[in-house]
């Protein structure tokens, strides 16, 4: 009973123009939200092994918890995407519907190609599971474990972005991804009224802001690795 409540409220939200941007807006924050909080834990890869495959473990010992979660966002993931392509469609078939605030943004290339980025950036993610989530991509380095007999996630991440190719698609992946949140994150209040015009310059600033300090921040990463600034424990190469 509980699911098909769930699915009608769904079903009623993309039923309307308005409906469905509020939809993908929220789901759009907690995507946000995700992206911070997955680079902050990211992070200590910078502060060593230890560090890195401690959080890794105690992510691991959340058990059915970790799932949920996983499940909890791969659903949020499903429908901004449903929210996208519904837009899309309308804004193809239909006349075009504004903005609950009715304040027009001058179209920018990220606008324009939110789809495609978000397309592409889904493509990305995918990948970025079977790296280093699920192990499918550089096997071997998924079996490693450290002296505390831990699967060794520091070293599975060097190892993966010691590579040329692997650590420029992070960072063009990255770069996207900054496209997509600028844009993402403007049209976020936009969708849900709360944008009013002595605001939009913060706003503008704010979200520019945000997404440098997100894409900076991951693209530092593989870079790290590339400049031999993270190096594998004890200096190996």
């Amino acid at each position: 009973m509980q699911a098909t409540s769930q699915a009608g409220w769904l079903s009623r939200g993309l039923s309307s123009s308005v409906g469905t941007k509020y939809l993908m807006a929220i789901t759009g924050m907690f995507l946000f939200l995700f992206v911070v909080a997955h680079l902050i834990g990211n992070l200590a890869l910078f502060r060593g092994q230890e560090a890195l495959n401690s959080y890794a473990a105690m992510l691991q010992g959340l058990g059915p918890l970790l799932w949920v979660a996983r499940l909890g966002l791969l659903a949020v993931l499903v429908v901004h995407l449903r929210c996208a392509l519904a837009l899309t469609a309308k804004n193809r078939n239909a006349r075009p519907v504004g903005y609950v605030s009715q304040q027009p943004i001058k179209s920018t290339f990220a606008s324009r190609t939110m789809l495609m980025s978000g397309l592409v950036i889904l493509l990305f993610v995918v990948y970025h599971l079977l790296h280093f989530t699920l192990g499918v991509v550089q096997a071997d380095n998924a079996k490693l474990v450290d002296a505390a007999g831990r699967h060794d996630v520091y070293s599975m991440v060097v190892l993966g972005f010691q590579s040329v190719p692997v650590a420029l698609t992070y960072v063009a992946a990255m770069v996207l991804l900054g496209m997509h949140l600028t844009h993402g994150l403007q049209s976020l209040f936009q969708s849900l009224g709360l944008t009013k015009p002595k605001y939009r310059g913060f706003i503008t600033l704010a979200a520019t802001s945000l997404t440098l300090l997100v894409v900076v921040g991951n693209i530092a990463l593989p870079m790290a690795v590339q400049m031999g600034i993270i190096k594998l424990p004890g200096g190996a190469s």
